[in-house]
This record gives structure tokens, sequence and C-alpha cells, in this order.
């Protein structure tokens, strides 16, 4: 049954309709995204009730364990393109032997980063400014969370080779049940409810865990008994670190480049707070940067589900269903970021008006919500082109637009904005990045898709002479 199952879902990938397939595909991704960004939200309102102090020392495990979380998502992207690649080409041991050495380097990494993390945790923390009346709180819920981390990495991983195959419903399907245990057990554990005692951020951090656990058995299960994507024994010294340089040589630049966007953040919130509304404007920012998140959600999502439906393609040569799912995938994001900057052309003032009441705030983030739209298009494509770039094993062409996003556009355009318009300027300036980098993406991938073809060309010429 699991059998057939997978060969239906091949099927669908290598012969079905493309647009379907790929919003099939995506839109479980993007409720999934958006599941975790509300729980996280509502994690987040649960601890803020404990006090100031308490959201403080939450706030200063965020960095840690966004890179943690960044590292595991990269690795994600690595075995679910390798493994595509692999289901494509119809190398079924090869599947088996990935899945199974992607999640033995699951249990390094974690190993790895857990002890690091126990041994070094005062001298971590301190260093990103944790007061020593701070530190006894983020102790609280940081031992918690690496003893526990292994429940959250191996499932991303797990969920990464399910993806591979074509199904997207079962790990979004997960994610919604853990967050959902997650909301649910939070407040009995933090505030002590009924017999349980009150842990505050340690139990906060104990929920957490509980609902990787539930990830964990979910994810598990379904990779070993329905998927059967095992391969024995566990360790094999011939082949298992040949499939960690495949699964790292995609995994690493994508890790770097999921840090890359919080640094980045960090850099453009400090120049704003350099402007003549400061904190203010600011505050506007966080605002709209949340709102761009849930706006963007549907984008992350079909670029999300792009990785396996180029991976399993490519894989089998079918390179005109690759270029097909790619301008579909442009002429989806283009009509999202259009839908989206109408919508919050309209409804930006009353948005910005249930967040906070100050005018200012809300001018901030009426002008972000007004001009950044203008700009979700291009960074659709960027997101496309990425995936695409990470599904055909160029992790490097992918890293390389990111960066360049990041680190060579949007922070000199900003930068060069607040010289002449102020806050808004720094926005404008992020605008255009975001034009420039979709152009630049689009010539790239473009240029790939020529040297593709001349490549096939130049084998079936060489096919015909053979025979």
């Amino acid at each position: 049954m699991a059998e057939t199952e997978q060969q239906n879902r091949q099927t669908k990938m290598l012969k079905g309709p493309i647009g379907p397939t790929l919003i099939g595909l995506g839109l479980p991704m993007a409720l999934g995204i958006l599941a975790i960004m509300l729980f996280n939200i509502v994690d987040t309102i649960y601890v803020g009730r404990l006090g100031s102090s308490y959201l403080a020392a939450m706030s200063f495990t965020f960095p840690v364990t966004f890179a943690i979380m960044s590292l595991a998502m990269g690795l994600s992207i690595g075995i679910s393109s390798t493994i595509a690649r692999a289901l494509g080409q119809g190398n079924q041991s090869h599947v088996k032997r990935l899945t199974t050495d992607g999640l033995t380097l699951a249990v390094v990494v974690v190993l790895i980063f857990s002890l690091v993390g126990l041994m070094l945790l005062d001298p971590i923390f301190k260093s990103i400014g944790a007061s020593e009346e701070t530190l006894p709180l983020i102790r609280s819920y940081m031992v918690t969370w690496f003893l526990g981390v292994g429940l959250l990495v191996i499932p991303m991983l797990t969920n990464g080779a399910i993806r591979a195959t074509g199904d997207t419903k079962t790990p979004a399907i997960i994610m919604l049940i853990a967050g959902m245990v997650n909301i649910i057990v939070d407040p009995f554990l933090i505030f002590g409810i009924g017999p349980l005692p009150r842990l505050e951020l340690h139990g906060a951090a104990l929920a957490t865990v509980i609902s990787w656990l539930v990830t964990f058995a979910a994810s598990l299960w379904v990779l070993v008994r329905r998927e059967k994507m095992l391969a024995f024994p566990l360790f094999s010294l011939e082949h298992t670190f040949q499939s960690w340089q495949q699964i790292l040589y995609i995994g690493i630049p994508a890790t770097i480049t999921k840090i890359l966007r919080p640094v980045a953040m960090g850099i453009i919130t400090l120049m704003i707070t350099q402007t003549q509304l400061g904190e203010i404007a600011v505050a506007g920012y966080g605002v709209s940067g949340r709102l761009e998140s849930l706006a963007m959600v549907g984008i992350f999502g079909l670029s999300s589900a792009l990785t396996p439906f180029i991976g399993q393609n490519f894989g089998a040569g079918h390179y005109g269903r690759l270029r097909s799912a790619v301008r579909f995938c442009f002429k989806l994001s283009l009509g999202w970021g259009g839908g989206t900057l109408a919508l919050f052309f309209i409804t930006a003032p009353y948005i910005a008006s249930v967040f906070n009441q100050n005018p200012q705030v809300i001018q901030v983030t009426v002008f972000y919500l007004h001009i950044l739209p203008l700009s979700y298009g291009a960074s659709g494509i960027l997101e496309c082109v990425a995936s695409t770039f990470n599904a055909v094993n160029k992790p490097l062409h992918a890293a390389s637009l990111i960066f360049i996003q990041l680190i060579a556009l949007s922070l000199p355009l900003a930068w060069l904005g607040t010289k002449f318009y102020g806050w808004k300027g720094i926005f404008m300036g992020i605008t255009l990045a975001n034009f420039l980098i979709g152009g630049i993406a689009y010539i790239l991938l473009y240029q790939f898709l020529r040297q593709l073809d001349k490549t096939t060309k130049v084998d079936s010429t060489s096919s015909i002479k053979a025979t």
C-alpha cells in the first residue's frame, strides 16, 4: 500500500499537471508555516504574562535558538533536495541510504550542539548582553531546550525527507498538531493550573519539548512504518560520509542564508533607531514585519514546494517540466504580490490601528505597507529561483543571491535612503533592493536554463552519433 502511494505521488510529480500539483504541494506548506507563526505568537503572549523580566529572558534565547533551528532548516533543505533528485532518477536504494544517513547526521549535530550549549550556556548569553539577574531565568528555559532539541532537529530532517516524496500534507499536519499541543500544555505548565506546579519559563520550555516529542514520534512513524525509507545498517562506512557530504553541500549554504536574514534585520533596526522618529519608527517596523511575514506565507509555501518538484523532475531529466514549473511560480508570485499590494493599500490604516493607537506608529506602518508590497512579486521570484538552484544542486548560486539581496543591496540602499528621506528612505531602499535582486535572480536562472538546453542538445547529438 505504501509503495503504491509513493508511486502515485511520484507519477503526479513527474507527469501530473504542473500548476495544480504545485498548488497542492504549496498550500499545506503555507498553512503549516502560518500555524507555526501563530503558535509562536501565542507562546510569547503566555510568557509575557509572567512579567517583563521573563519576556526579556526569552528574547535573549532567540538568537541561539534561531541559529540552531536555522541549521536544522538548512539540513532539511539539503536532505529534501538530494532525496528528490534520487527519486527522480528512480534510485530507491540511494533514497533509503540518503534518508538514513540524514538522520544519523541529525543525531551527530544534536549531540554536538547540545553538549556545547550546556557547557557554555552562561558565556554564550553573557556575550550577547544578558545580565547576572537574567541568567537564572535563561537557564531555566535553555537547559530543558538543549536537552530536548534532538526531538526538534530529527523531525525537521525527517519531514524534509517526506516532503521530497511529494507529500507535503503529512509534515504540515504534524506541525499543526505539535503547535496545538504546545498551546494547550503551555498554560498548565507555565502557570501551574490544577495539580501541576507553577514552572514559569521552565514550564514553557517543557511544553515546547513535549510538542517536539509528538512531532518526533509522528514523523518517525511515517518515515519508518508508512514510507519504509530507512536502510540497514544505520551506519555504512562506505556510504554514510558520502551522503553527509551531499546533504551538507546544500545544507550549509542554506543555513547561512537563514541566519543572514535576522542579522540584516538587526542592522536595519539599528538604522531606524537613528532616524528622527527613533523607537517609534522601530515599533512601526516591528508591526509591519509581522504583517509582512503573514502576507508572504503563500510565496514561502510555494517556493518550499518547488524544491521537491524541481528536484524530482531534474533527476528524471524532465527539463521542460522544470522550466514550466518555474514560469508558473513566477506568475503566481507576481499575482500574489499584486493582490497583497491591493489589499494593504486599502486596509493598511485600519490594520495598523489594531496593533497600536500612536499616530506616528500608524504612519510608519502604513507607509511600509504601501511601499514594500510593490516589490513582493520580485521577492517571490527570488524565492522561486533560490529554491530551484537548491533543487538542482547549485546551493552556492542560491546563497549568493540571498547574500546580494541582504548585504550588497538592502543595507547600502537603506543607508543611502536615510541620507535623503530618513526612515522612509530605509523602506524605499529595501523596496528598490528587492526589485533589483528579482531581476538578477531571473537573469541568472535564465542563463542556467540556456546552459541546460545546450547540455541536453549536446548529449542528444552524441547519442545519435553513437547510434
